[in-house]
């Protein structure tokens, strides 16, 4: 972005108006973002009342990409999975599992998350190399 003109040897008098002049630009731009703004929550209610989803929102994302909601936490789920399991199970198999009983994630590396789990959580130990059960 260009810089204005050096303010290097101006008198107050010319500082305070080169002050006013940008403060006017200032709020005249606010003006401006609050009527497009104004305009976009207008049009996002209009696609709504006609059954679409929201756009994409103010801090970037894209509709559709928020947290998933569970009836029950990860833990309990990868309980649930072990508890029914005969024998270990390695953390893919585990991951793929809990999936298939219905618990959704957005996570792009769930089956990390589900590893750090088993890893931190003291009702599951490990059986051997990358296979765990509920502990005895």
């Amino acid at each position: 972005m260009p810089r204005g003109p050096s303010i290097n040897g101006l008198s107050i008098g010319q500082l305070q108006s080169l002050l006013q002049s940008r403060l006017g630009k200032v709020q005249k731009l606010e003006k401006q973002r609050n009527r497009w703004a104004r305009k976009l929550d207008q049009i996002d209610r209009r696609i709504e009342q006609l059954g679409g989803g929201r756009g994409t929102g103010r801090r970037g994302r894209p509709p559709g990409r928020g947290r998933a909601q569970n009836k029950m936490s990860l833990t309990a789920a990868i309980e649930q999975v072990l508890k029914g399991a005969s024998k270990p199970m390695r953390v893919g198999d585990i991951a793929d599992a809990v999936e298939r009983s219905g618990y959704r994630s957005t996570s792009a590396n769930f089956r990390g998350i589900v590893n750090q789990t088993l890893i931190k959580d003291k009702r599951f130990g490990q059986a051997g190399r990358g296979s765990y059960q509920m502990k005895k």
